[in-house]
């Protein structure tokens, strides 16, 4: 069985798919470089503030100065020139992940599920060799020119999209978005002005409607486009549902990813139905028997370790939460690269407390004092963020002279429409605390009562 299924993956199909997809992600990110580029947003996220979030085990990466972030940014609008194009490919695209990848390290407040997946998408991209057809390199060099590449490269993209889809919609099975609602509700409430549809996200059947249909589609859209009978009208579900979201909700270049990863679904040679006859043909390879059996070699043995680690982490990590006690949309342990796509609204006040012990005095200090408005409203309702700007006010106001202080929080955060309820023990100096991947004791429990409802959510709006 093993060796019909090795057989089954390295059986040679139509390049042009892949061709095609290493084209529209080089047009994405070009799109996506230029938009953040004239958006101004280089001097939002990273020129204006004074302090930058780090990920746990990545506080060596550091924020350029001005003239290195526009060269970073200029660099990778080439580089995604060169990877639409297909030419010197191979660089092209290990350049494009690291440099994309440092980016994204730079602050956590500025994770976005999708920009994790551009990263997996070109850190994939890396080992498929979707250079080979309709590109500047297949002129540049016949040899490497190929009309048919190893079905195993589609099924490798397939089982990523695959993933996402389906670990989105396993967070969304649970109380609050199933049962209440939420927190689409309060976002449905907020977008009656909406043309045409609005008047009726202010009914409550609404958030519930499109709360279990979210749900629904999430979980099963794969299969169903898994599936010859059922891919098109699949397909068509997903261009109306990312449509749909993109209008509703403003969560960026996401819909727009996601309709183009899910085109790895479809036939490998589906491009030929749209492009001339003679694009990217070559002699096609005859495909090996499915009872052949597989030869292993030390390439072979590597190349199999190396997709499987890479599976099994993709399935481990958006799982990694159940290691936790308590919600992990509440304590955050274990949701950031786990596809949990809208499924919580958090709002907090957030009030530091420096003690200086040789006097006893405390003063207070808001957040705004060090970071953005942008930065405070992300890091408000993330446990690990409110501790790391509590280690830097410390060693800011030890920097100043004042020596060694301590310093408490009160953070008062609402979770989905509940009311706002304490997140971290304030009895607690946060400059004894080590952040790490052990259970944060620190964090208070999740509330217990369930999410305001519905009518009473839209009465007190």
């Amino acid at each position: 069985m093993v060796d019909r299924l090795l057989s089954r993956l390295r059986r040679p199909v139509d390049a042009s798919g892949l061709a095609v997809f290493r084209i529209l992600f080089g047009l994405l990110t070009l799109a996506s470089t230029l938009r953040f580029l004239a958006n101004g947003w280089v001097e939002l996220f990273f020129l204006r503030p004074k302090f930058f979030f780090k990920y746990w085990g990545f506080s060596w990466v550091t924020v350029w100065p001005e003239w290195a972030l526009y060269a970073h940014f200029g660099a990778l609008a080439v580089l995604s020139v060169l990877i639409t194009l297909g030419l010197f490919y191979r660089v092209a695209i290990v350049l494009f992940f690291v440099g994309f990848t440092y980016l994204e390290l730079m602050d956590v407040t500025y994770y976005l599920n999708h920009y994790y997946l551009v990263s997996l998408l070109s850190l994939l991209l890396i080992f498929v060799p979707a250079h080979r057809a309709l590109s500047l390199d297949a002129l540049r060099k016949p040899s490497i020119a190929a009309a048919e590449l190893p079905l195993g490269f589609t099924y490798l993209l397939r089982f990523q999209v695959a993933t996402i889809y389906f670990f989105a919609g396993l967070a969304k099975l649970g109380t609050d978005w199933l049962i209440y609602a939420q927190p689409l509700n309060i976002w449905l409430s907020s977008r009656t002005d909406t043309p045409i549809v609005g008047a009726l996200f202010d009914e409550p059947l609404a958030a519930y409607a499109m709360s279990w249909a979210g749900f629904l589609f999430d979980t099963t859209i794969a299969f169903w486009m898994s599936w010859s009978r059922t891919r098109p009208y699949a397909y068509a579900a997903i261009l109306f549902f990312h449509f749909f979201t993109h209008i509703l909700f403003n969560i960026g270049m996401f819909p727009l990813i996601m309709i183009i990863a899910a085109l790895v679904f479809f036939p490998p040679e589906w491009p030929r139905r749209f492009l001339p006859s003679s694009w990217g043909r070559r002699e096609k390879t005859a495909a090996p028997p499915e009872s052949q059996t597989f030869e292993w070699t030390a390439k072979t043995k590597l190349a199999a370790a190396a997709v499987v680690l890479y599976g099994l982490a993709q399935i481990a990590v958006p799982l990694r939460h159940f290691a936790y006690p308590g919600s992990v949309i509440w304590n955050e342990q274990g949701m950031r690269w786990s596809w949990k796509v809208m499924v919580r609204q958090k709002d907090g006040s957030i009030t530091y407390r420096v003690r200086f012990p040789e006097t006893g005095r405390v003063t207070q200090v808001p957040p705004r004092r060090y970071l953005t408005d942008y930065q405070e409203r992300e890091m408000s309702g993330q446990p690990d963020l409110i501790l790391q700007l509590g280690k830097h006010i410390a060693d800011d106001y030890e920097r100043r002279g004042y020596g060694r202080v301590e310093v408490y929080v009160e953070a008062l955060v609402s979770m989905n429409g509940r009311p706002a309820r304490p997140m971290i023990d304030s009895s607690m100096d946060l400059t004894k605390i080590d952040d790490g991947l052990a259970v944060a004791r620190w964090i208070l429990p999740e509330p217990e009562e369930p999410p305001i409802r519905l009518k009473a959510l839209r009465a007190s709006r």
